[in-house]
């Protein structure tokens, strides 16, 4: 039988009440069975307390006892939003300490839910990341099928895990809470969301492809977002620009989720897919060690009307009257060797008003350190060693 090597994860238990939100199948569960084992866990996901809790949420005060440990945690909190209320008047009467998780908020805010007012910080999970696996890092799995928790474990089933990974969600966050009117139109949504990963948001275009709606377009997308399964990438615009492209961008959280939805995780993956999800790996990153150090920098991407991109802005300061925007530059390539003309949208934009360019990087496939027009070239696995260490912003 394999042994499962317990990986540390970089979220950190706060000591006051949160929620903490993730899609499905990413650890959240597993975290909090470890950092809370004393903790008394009500698992929402069991029907039956399902609906005693929707039927009687003052229950729950009589199921802690008299006697409750030092956190209380309630599991798929999204199942019964009508408990939060219960939740607040605990916290306030008996100050007790409550961990409340599940895969989306979407389900608490549409029911108009208690979501006590700031007595709960918000923390957010996502999969495995370079800076929880280090060297046990493997990137061209990673590109391949992704870094949910059940990928890095059993590999050898990364199709058949996807293909479950995304019916399963289908079920249970779609079908089973009713947030579509008709499943039929967001499965067809889905699959051409898939095939659009990391790139701009044409909603005429998918609604054409999709054969739905366009009115629907926004609201599909907005259930990914709620769901976490995807995250929109705005284009910088440090002031605004009639040249400038204003259509953000849309990546999944996770290229093999995305190959997946897709209905292409059985075909041989070409370099423009790997590309991609070499892109939506560094998008996953950056985000994971945003939260992770607190800095919470603003990530862009930038492109002009003539075709001119740059794959990633890190926004170290914002522009103001007296003073010229600060900003980090990142061009992403799927390649073993690097073209000194990559780095020609940068050189472009260094040469614009109000913008200081601190500094900048190329991320490649390659195993060689390079320097051109005085910017660092980095082998990817470098790149991220650098990052979680603190060496990039």
């Amino acid at each position: 039988m394999k042994q499962v090597r317990t990986i540390p994860r970089l979220v950190t238990l706060p000591d006051r009440s949160f929620f903490l939100f993730g899609p499905r199948g990413i650890g959240k569960s597993t975290w909090l069975s470890q950092v809370l084992s004393q903790a008394k866990r009500f698992d929402l996901l069991k029907t039956d307390l399902q609906l005693r809790f929707n039927a009687h949420p003052e229950e729950l005060e009589a199921l802690i006892g008299s006697n409750p440990p030092e956190w209380i945690w309630i599991d798929e909190v999204q199942k019964v939003p009508r408990l939060l209320d219960e939740v607040h008047r605990l916290m306030e009467t008996h100050r007790l300490k409550f961990a409340l998780s599940g895969s989306s908020a979407r389900k608490l805010k549409r029911e108009g839910a208690n979501l006590l007012a700031g007595r709960a910080i918000t923390k957010n999970m996502e999969q495995f990341s370079y800076g929880e696996l280090g060297h046990h890092y493997n990137l061209s799995q990673a590109i391949q099928y992704g870094l949910l928790p059940l990928i890095y474990l059993y590999p050898k089933d990364a199709p058949e895990t996807l293909q479950t990974y995304v019916h399963t969600y289908i079920k249970e966050e779609i079908k089973e809470e009713g947030v579509v009117r008709k499943l039929d139109p967001f499965l067809r949504f889905l699959e051409i969301a898939g095939r659009f990963n990391g790139q701009q948001v044409n909603a005429s275009n998918i609604a054409r492809d999709a054969m739905i709606s366009r009115s629907n377009i926004d609201n599909y997308f907005g259930i990914l977002s709620d769901t976490h399964l995807g995250y929109f990438l705005s284009p910088y615009r440090p002031n605004l620009k009639v040249r400038e492209v204003t259509h953000p961008k849309f990546y999944w959280f996770d290229p093999g989720v995305a190959r997946a939805a897709s209905n292409l995780v059985y075909e041989p993956m070409d370099e423009i897919w790997a590309g991609t999800a070499l892109e939506t790996i560094l998008f996953h990153e950056f985000r994971v060690y945003n939260e992770y150090s607190k800095k919470h920098r603003g990530l862009f991407f930038y492109r002009t009307t003539l075709g001119s991109e740059i794959d990633f802005i890190i926004e170290l300061a914002k522009q103001k009257t007296s003073k010229p925007a600060e900003i980090i530059c990142l061009e992403i390539k799927y390649s073993k060797k690097w073209k000194r003309e990559w780095f020609k949208p940068i050189l472009s934009l260094q040469e614009r008003k109000g913008i200081n360019i601190i500094k900048a990087y190329g991320i490649y496939m390659g195993t060689e350190t390079l320097t051109y027009h005085g910017f660092e070239v980095l082998p990817i696995l470098t790149f991220l060693e650098k990052l979680f260490d603190g060496h990039i912003f």
